[in-house]
C-alpha cells in the first residue's frame, strides 16, 4: 500500500502537485509579510505540503483533530478568500476538470476538487494521515449514535 501511495504522489507531483504547491507556497510567503497575515501563511504552508503530496493524507476540521479553532478564523478565511482563495480554488478546479476528462486520471481530478474546497477556506483544517482520518470519522459516528 505504501508503494501505491508513493507512486501516486510521484505522478501527482509531476503532473500538477508542483504547480499547486507553488501557488500555496507563494500565497503563504506573501501572507507572512505582515504580522496579521501569519496565521494565513501557516495555513497556506500546510496546504502547500498537502497539495504537493496528497496521497495517504486527508483534510479534517481542526476541532475533530483535537485542536481548538483559531479565534477570528471566519474573518481571516473571508480575507483569504478575497485575496488568494478564489484563484487557488479556480486553478484547482480547472486542473480537476482536465483530469476528469480522462479515465486514467479521474481520481486525480477528484483530488483537485477536494483541494479546491480547502483552498477557499484554509483556516480550521488540519492534514492528518488517512488512518487518523478514519479514526476521527469512527469517533464522530460513535458520538452521533450516542446522541440519538
Amino acid at each position: 500500500m505504501k508503494l501505491i501511495k508513493l507512486i501516486g504522489n510521484v505522478v501527482w507531483f509531476v503532473l500538477a502537485g508542483w504547480s499547486l504547491g507553488l501557488g500555496f507556497l507563494c500565497a503563504g510567503l506573501v501572507c507572512c509579510l505582515t504580522i496579521i497575515g501569519i496565521p494565513l501563511g501557516v495555513a497556506s504552508f500546510r496546504l502547500a505540503w498537502f497539495a504537493i503530496f496528497p496521497f495517504g493524507r486527508e483534510l479534517v476540521p481542526a476541532e475533530f483533530a483535537g485542536q481548538k479553532k483559531i479565534i477570528g478564523s471566519s474573518l481571516f478565511n473571508g480575507l483569504w478568500f478575497l485575496i488568494f482563495g478564489w484563484w487557488l480554488a479556480f486553478y484547482s478546479i480547472l486542473i480537476g476538470i482536465v483530469y476528469c476528462l480522462t479515465i486514467v486520471f479521474f481520481p486525480f481530478g477528484i483530488g483537485c476538487f477536494k483541494l479546491a474546497g480547502a483552498a477557499i477556506f484554509p483556516l480550521g483544517k488540519r492534514v492528518v494521515s488517512a488512518d487518523e482520518a478514519k479514526r476521527i470519522r469512527e469517533t464522530i459516528r460513535t458520538q452521533v449514535a450516542a446522541a440519538k
